[in-house]
């Protein structure tokens, strides 16, 4: 059981950036205000979390303008969608040893 809970991605133990990952990994992106509306956090606490997941470089940050309001939207990276993916497994390993 040791070697599955290994797996998991400590990354992923918040259950708002493992929210993140998932809207972002179904979505080729997604901006700010819907992933603030989708999850019901505030600015701070996503931006928080946002931050932690650019800093491994699990999200990538777009920055543009929409006329002449600035929009930021968020993608997942490959390496974002790879450890993602891994923590899946290792989610379903670990059901699959439980049951």
């Amino acid at each position: 059981m040791i070697n599955i809970l290994e797996n998991l991605n400590k990354l992923f133990d918040s259950k708002v950036r493992l929210a993140i990952m998932s809207i972002l990994v179904m979505n080729e992106k997604t901006d700010f205000s819907s992933l603030k509306q989708m999850l019901d956090v505030t600015d701070g606490n996503l931006a928080s979390h946002i931050s932690a997941l650019e800093k491994v470089k699990y999200v990538k940050v777009n920055k543009s303008f929409i006329g002449k309001k600035p929009n930021t939207s968020y993608s997942a990276t490959s390496a974002g969608r790879k450890a993602f993916s891994e923590h899946l497994d290792a989610l379903e390993q670990l059901i699959k040893k439980s049951s």
